[in-house]
């Protein structure tokens, strides 16, 4: 996979890290922006952006509002989950509902998981 920019869709990455949701909003500017594992948010990853990766941990966590659930979007993530895991790389869904009702517990998870994936 290449790693590095696809030029193709920078462009669309920067968009989305200028237009992030209110859920990533909240997600990168409360937890995961001073989080003591770097975390770069929109991420071009081969032909996909991430919504947020941790290199050091090969983790990707990826936002899921409504679109995520219908069938279009889940072949669409089921697609993109495939292609990231044959480079090592996890992807972990969390839905935007979760990070309104259950902040906490989803950076407490998160931190489970970049601990034991870099311990």
């Amino acid at each position: 996979m290449d790693r590095k920019h696809n030029k193709d869709i920078v462009p669309f990455a920067k968009n989305l890290r200028k237009n992030m949701t209110k859920e990533e909003r909240h997600l990168w500017y409360d937890f995961l922006r001073s989080y003591p594992v770097k975390f770069l948010r929109q991420k071009v990853l081969g032909k996909y952006i991430a919504d947020f990766y941790c290199a050091k941990a090969m983790l990707v966590i990826e936002l899921d509002g409504s679109q995520h659930y219908e069938e279009k979007g889940l072949e669409n993530d089921l697609q993109r989950t495939k292609f990231l895991e044959e480079y090592g790389i996890k992807v972990i869904r969390i839905s935007n509902l979760d990070v309104n009702r259950n902040f906490e517990g989803v950076c407490e998870y998160i931190d489970c998981l970049v601990k034991q994936s870099i311990g």
